[in-house]
């Protein structure tokens, strides 16, 4: 325990306390830390402290620098962000980290496990409770972060529900879209990723509230996880998530099979958002210009004349 705090009772507490440590082994004061990343000296006496506002990743990143902790404050980022969710949302994301197959309908957004960079950014924008430009790019960095997983060696199995709304919303704008779906493209070819896509013409189905998770975890235990708009549930009762999977199973039956909904992601990709790759009007017009320039220089090298015409024939 440090100066009354103790590190085991959060992740804030055991950052702090980690910083501190680092702090006093480098024989720097708490001023003479902030001087080096850019902080007020209060600033670091908050986050030693566990105290106010959690550190930023950015602020993580020059506080791992300037102690030399080989990414270690870096790589304790991620658990104390994931403090400022709910204790539910917070075990949902810890039982993800764990499991082997993954099984997910989406019903506006493609899945934060499938998302590029642009698109995550675009929809954690629209967040009305973001704070700042900071905050964003923390939770964008957050979700990227996760994806990782999906290149490790103990990768889940995925297997996507998206519902052609998904397909259809521009999030982001069409050059936006156009990157994302061809991400989704790119990742149905892995083994491991299955995607499908949920037709409009399949009419209502159980889950049009929101997305729904099921997940399998090494233990062959079950949880599921349902999120709308502004609320999250995490199920673990036995009796409770086989209603779930039923639901799953049946969006699965319902939707087409992994290539013909492959052929509704193109079609998407290459009909409603072709114009992410159209040139500009203003483009067009220079275009057109140096075209006509280019054939005005022609008839001059020619010496202006008009090539004869062909006589007729008696």
């Amino acid at each position: 325990m440090v100066n009354g705090i103790d590190p085991s009772t959060s992740m804030a507490a055991l950052f702090g306390a980690r910083v501190r440590r680092l702090r006093t082994a480098a024989g720097l004061t708490q001023a003479e830390l902030g001087a080096l990343t850019h902080v007020v000296s209060t600033r670091i006496t908050k986050i030693e402290r566990a105290s106010g506002a959690k550190p930023t990743l950015e602020l993580a990143r020059a506080l791992d620098a300037a102690l030399g902790a080989d990414d270690l404050l870096v790589e304790l980022w991620p658990y104390v962000y994931r403090e400022a969710f709910p204790d539910w949302s917070r075990k949902f994301m810890e039982y993800s980290e764990r499991a082997v197959g993954v099984r997910q309908y989406a019903a506006h957004v493609v899945p934060g496990l499938l998302q590029t960079e642009d698109y995550a950014r675009a929809v954690l924008g629209l967040d009305a409770l973001l704070t700042s430009e900071e905050q964003l790019e923390e939770r964008v960095a957050a979700r990227m972060g996760r994806q990782d997983r999906l290149a490790s060696p103990d990768r889940p199995e995925l297997c996507v529900i998206l519902d052609e709304a998904v397909l259809r919303r521009p999030i982001g704008g069409p050059a936006v879209m156009r990157k994302q779906l061809r991400r989704l493209l790119d990742a149905a070819e892995e083994r491991h990723i299955t995607v499908q896509v949920l037709p409009f013409d399949q009419g209502g189905h159980e889950a049009m509230g929101g997305s729904l998770t099921v997940l399998l975890l090494p233990d062959g235990s079950e949880v599921a996880y349902t999120e709308g708009a502004d609320y999250g549930q995490l199920i673990e009762e036995p009796s409770n998530i086989g209603r779930y999977k039923l639901i799953y199973d049946r969006l699965r039956a319902a939707a087409l099979p992994p290539i013909m909904s492959l052929d509704m992601v193109r079609s998407a990709m290459e009909g409603n958002y072709r114009g992410a790759n159209v040139p500009s009007r203003s483009e067009r017009r220079r275009v057109a210009q140096e075209q006509l320039q280019q054939s005005s220089r022609g008839r001059l090298r020619g010496g202006g004349r008009r090539p004869p015409r062909p006589r007729p024939r008696p």
